[in-house]
């Protein structure tokens, strides 16, 4: 498989950290976002995604796109070790993590919306600053107190679920947009355990191969 990738694509290093602990193989194809205007933007990348955006999955049969839609296929079709509970209930709750971080989120803060804050509406850096660490902390706040029902060692009980590989790249991102994380606990457990596994580290965008 080919991982279209950029190493700090908090959507890319979801699957990275799927893959590796689906101990799927698969190389990395470097997408620059940022180098000469995006090369997301360019004819070859366009053809694999008409969104432009990473990731894009290669599997050799079909390139797939939309990280939540791949780690849903990485689940059924690389079913161990599995990444959603076997109960029902509790798979709907899982993905009500999921998708608080990658609905609710990641989309009010991801490069394209940086860029147009920047770019069109002539947003200040500082400014930006605020608009991102408002959602996170939004966000988080949520999330703090699901974690507080539901949460363990991992963000579903002990189990090791998408809520943690979707969790972990977006505190990350917080980390380098300066958020205060202090009212998080729950939160900072979690990532501080998870940051030590091999899956995880071996995602980390700083392990990359395009990592400058």
């Amino acid at each position: 498989m080919k991982l279209y990738s950029y190493w700090r694509s908090s959507t890319a290093y979801r699957l990275r950290i799927a893959l590796n602990l689906k101990q799927v193989t698969y190389d990395i194809i470097p997408v620059h976002l940022v180098k000469d205007g995006g090369e997301q933007f360019s004819p070859w990348f366009t053809e694999l995604n008409p969104q432009q955006r990473v990731p894009v999955l290669d599997t050799g049969e079909n390139s797939l796109i939309q990280s939540m839609a791949i780690l849903e296929w990485l689940e059924e079709t690389h079913s161990e070790p599995p990444l959603l509970p076997s109960d029902p209930l509790a798979r709907a709750q899982v993905r009500a993590m999921m998708q608080l971080i990658g609905c609710e989120i990641h989309p009010l803060n991801n490069i394209r919306v940086l860029q147009y804050l920047s770019t069109n509406l002539h947003i200040e850096e500082e400014a930006k600053r605020a608009w991102y660490q408002h959602w996170i902390v939004d966000g988080f706040t949520a999330l703090e107190a699901l974690l507080k029902q539901h949460g363990g060692q991992y963000c579903w009980q002990d189990q090791l679920t998408f809520a943690d590989v979707t969790l972990i790249p977006q505190v990350y991102n917080a980390k380098r947009f300066q958020v205060d994380l202090k009212a998080f606990p729950s939160i900072n457990k979690i990532y501080n355990h998870c940051i030590q596994l091999p899956a995880f580290k071996l995602a980390s965008p700083e392990s990359q191969p395009d990592a400058v």
